[in-house]
């Protein structure tokens, strides 16, 4: 019995269909019976193929009786020089011979097996150059400030534009959309204004000023770290010089006028806390938030990322730990003190109706379930040190992020000096001049917080028979040293641990 294997990634006019594919290897089987696999949608850089896979377990079982594979070209089967190794190895053992209906080869021969491995390493070669000229040229187009795609930001319209005879996209102002997030960036900037307070003020907004979409906390902070809101002046490009952003613009172009790209090379737009492998380049069209506004609250979401993950836990020693199944937002216990009850709820459902929630979760039960799962985790162990620590006021913690920016932007600030002219010395005076005054201020005030702080280190050692008589800052401790994350829903728990 013959296998024939065709494979098409996608359809393109210079492309070979796999019909055709399939008629041409139906020719080479000259008469004999086959089976047809065929793969399509699917690249040839990995095996993670169905059909291919199908075809390669017919094989190994001997189930279809399967002696010869028939393939249009080398590539359709594979561009990988290690995946076809293993897969002519197995052929090898298996007394499977192996023919290509456009490029003859004899397997049976030393010189055969090398020619088919000489064009398979041309095969990957060109898949990976292909892949390098691609990688170049969103570069290239992305440093030149041409649309790259994607979903466009709340405040803004895709227009037509041409740059350098070549036609792309730009943004183009929506005024009611503009003043929702104006809106956002007026209150975010306020301390006394959570995300949650936020989110609520933008729904009683008119639905078309959010484009008929919800407003979730998280999308709160989408708008907030975006640069294509910002007037990009020189504060806007030391800020992100401080962050290491590779900045393609000279800095004498950030004149307060333009909005910014932001490329951090995430797929994962809200994964944005590390920018030193990022790209920053100015967009074609106009900002419309002021940079001190706008700096002014980046920084704050940074330092909100920066906290410690784990704060003072209240109702739970899980907090920070527990997540939703469903949705992955955090868990939280609500306590029934009517019904004498306290059940774990998915937060995405409470705040915004977002989730259909984790099911039925008794409190109670879960930690005692998660308490049992940590003694059996650590059933090798007799008994473990946790270092407990009362931590200190975590306004401090804050300031001190802060204070540390703000040393850095000096420092970028100062090195950029060497190389600058008149202009941009003007903007970096007054820059250094406004971070030395807001670096003292918050000196006074961590001074001042530090008197009234004070941290205590004591040690337990914890016996894992008496796990329920530990206290609940013990149970936290603990948990937090060996649990990473926990996602549950009221069928199931999946727990990932630090150890």
């Amino acid at each position: 019995m013959i296998a024939i294997y065709a494979r098409q990634s996608v359809e393109k006019e210079d492309s070979i269909s796999i019909e055709s594919q399939i008629e041409m290897c139906t020719y080479e089987a000259r008469g004999e019976a086959f089976l047809i696999y065929k793969d399509k949608g699917f690249s040839g850089k990995n095996t993670n193929r169905p059909e291919f896979q199908r075809m390669m377990q017919d094989i190994k079982t001997g189930c279809k009786g399967i002696t010869k594979v028939i393939v249009y070209k080398l590539d359709r089967i594979s561009r990988s020089i290690l995946d076809f190794s293993n897969m002519m190895d197995t052929f090898g053992k298996l007394g499977v011979e192996f023919s290509s209906a456009t490029e003859k080869f004899d397997t049976s021969t030393p010189m055969g097996r090398a020619m088919l491995n000489i064009c398979i390493t041309f095969a990957q070669l060109e898949r990976e150059t292909t892949q390098q000229r691609v990688k170049d040229n969103y570069i290239s187009r992305s440093q030149k400030g041409f649309y790259m795609g994607g979903p466009v930001p709340v405040g803004f319209k895709k227009v037509d534009l041409t740059i350098d005879g070549i036609k792309t996209s730009m943004y183009e102002q929506i005024p009611d959309e503009v003043e929702l997030v104006k809106k956002v960036f007026e209150m975010y900037a306020d301390v006394n204004y959570s995300n949650e307070d936020i989110a609520k003020a933008v729904r009683d907004m008119p639905p078309e000023c959010r484009r008929n979409r919800s407003v979730t906390r998280a999308r709160i902070q989408d708008f907030i770290k975006n640069p294509v809101y910002v007037k990009a002046d020189i504060n806007v490009y030391n800020f992100f010089k401080s962050k290491g952003v590779k900045i393609i613009n000279l800095p004498e172009d950030f004149i307060g006028t333009n909005g910014c790209y932001l490329y951090t090379g995430s797929k994962n737009t809200r994964k944005q806390t590390d920018l030193s492998n990022a790209v920053l380049v100015l967009a074609p069209h106009e900002g419309f938030i002021d940079s001190d506004l706008w700096i002014r609250c980046r920084e704050r979401a940074l330092n909100q990322q920066q906290i410690k993950r784990n704060p003072k836990a209240k109702n739970t020693w899980l907090a920070g730990l527990v997540k939703c199944g469903k949705c992955c937002y955090a868990l939280v216990r609500k306590n029934y003190v009517k019904k004498n009850i306290s059940y774990f709820l998915c937060s995405h459902r409470i705040n915004d109706n977002l989730c259909h929630g984790c099911g039925t979760i008794h409190a109670d039960e879960f930690e005692d379930l998660i308490l049992q799962k940590i003694k059996t985790k650590l059933s090798d162990f007799r008994e473990i040190e946790i270092t407990a620590t009362t931590a200190n006021n975590p306004k401090i913690e804050d300031l001190k992020t802060r204070l540390t920016a703000i040393e850095n932007e000096i420092n970028e600030n100062v090195k950029n000096v060497a190389g600058a002219n008149e202009t941009v010395m003007t903007y970096i005076n007054i820059n250094v001049e406004r971070l030395h005054n807001e670096k003292i201020q918050l000196q006074n005030k961590i001074q001042k917080l530090s008197q009234k702080s004070y941290s205590e280190n004591k040690k337990i050692v914890c016996d894992f028979n008496k796990l329920k008589e530990l206290s609940f800052e013990q149970k936290r401790e603990l948990a937090n040293a060996v649990i990473k994350k926990i996602y549950a829903t009221s069928d199931k728990i999946d727990i990932i641990w630090n150890i």
